[in-house]
């Protein structure tokens, strides 16, 4: 009965939902996160608890996460992120699209800014006699190539990319957090600050841990902030869905029954995805 996937979706108007981001944000957190965020939408959840302990990750996958979260608060979804040990660049990207942040007084944050680092190593493979006969289509091609020097030409055009991502992220955080283009300018240049501090630039709402977070989405959503909702994974009856409606055809759809996306010795809701990743995001422009 463990792959039986029940014909109809159950709506959970008085539930509340919560994604885990943890790690990196790459492509393989994106596809978990926009899987469940889409459940999170069929099922018509009142609201979402988004746990996010990410030190950042790649541009594109942040900001495929940021929409999809957008939309579901056009859906009436009421989104509250939780910031745990560390929330900076990505996670902070994603974070900004939640209708409240709260973080802890000691949570590492900001790191608002964008990178791209190659390596050069052409003197090494001038020492040990190694040379690189490259044929290229056009003068930019062979970018960043480790044996040998950026020329001028294209460190102008990399700045010009980064230039261009960080103004994304600018404003997408002046946006998120109703602050003028130039405030988020005076603090949005890499460096980090604790949730305490952020609290003070008006990127994080409240100070306090994730059972706060909880409480405060289920306010924003009318529902019991003292009922966490959390049921014992192992107490639950796979084949009764009054018991646990859908909770096994979430996990079928969310990764493949459940293997690594929900930990079945940790008390968890039917409706928690852990997302995290193990990815190294070198080579891409990162956040």
């Amino acid at each position: 009965m463990r792959n039986m996937i029940w014909p109809w979706r159950r709506k959970s108007r008085r539930r509340m939902a919560r994604i885990v981001v943890d790690g990196p944000i790459t492509g393989a957190t994106r596809k978990r996160v926009l899987k469940a965020l889409r459940e999170v939408k069929q099922r018509e959840f009142p609201a979402l608890l988004l746990r996010i302990d990410s030190p950042g990750g790649t541009v594109g996958d942040s900001q495929e996460i940021h929409a999809a979260l957008l939309r579901l608060r056009e859906q009436g979804c009421r989104v509250v992120a939780s910031f745990g040990n560390i929330s900076a660049s990505g996670g902070v990207y994603i974070g900004v699209a939640a209708e409240k942040i709260v973080a802890n007084p000691g949570t590492i944050t900001g790191s608002i800014g964008v990178i791209l680092r190659g390596n050069d190593l052409s003197r090494v493979f001038e020492k040990i006699g190694i040379r690189f006969d490259t044929v290229k289509s056009g003068p930019f091609k062979d970018i960043l190539s480790p044996d040998r020097p950026l020329s001028d030409a294209e460190r102008a055009l990399l700045q010009e990319l980064i230039d261009s991502s960080y103004g994304q992220f600018v404003g997408v955080v002046a946006q998120g957090r109703n602050l003028e283009l130039e405030t988020v300018k005076r603090f949005a240049d890499g460096r980090v600050f604790s949730g305490e501090q952020a609290q003070a630039l008006g990127l994080v709402d409240e100070l306090g841990d994730e059972d706060h977070a909880r409480r405060l989405a289920a306010q924003l959503a009318d529902l019991d902030a003292d009922d966490d909702g959390y049921l014992e994974h192992e107490d639950c009856d796979e084949t009764d869905p009054d018991v646990h409606p859908g909770a096994f055809e979430i996990c079928d759809d969310i990764d493949n029954n459940c293997d690594g996306a929900i930990d079945g010795t940790d008390s968890v809701d039917a409706v928690t995805w852990y997302i995290d990743s193990d990815g190294d995001s070198y080579g891409d422009v990162t956040l």
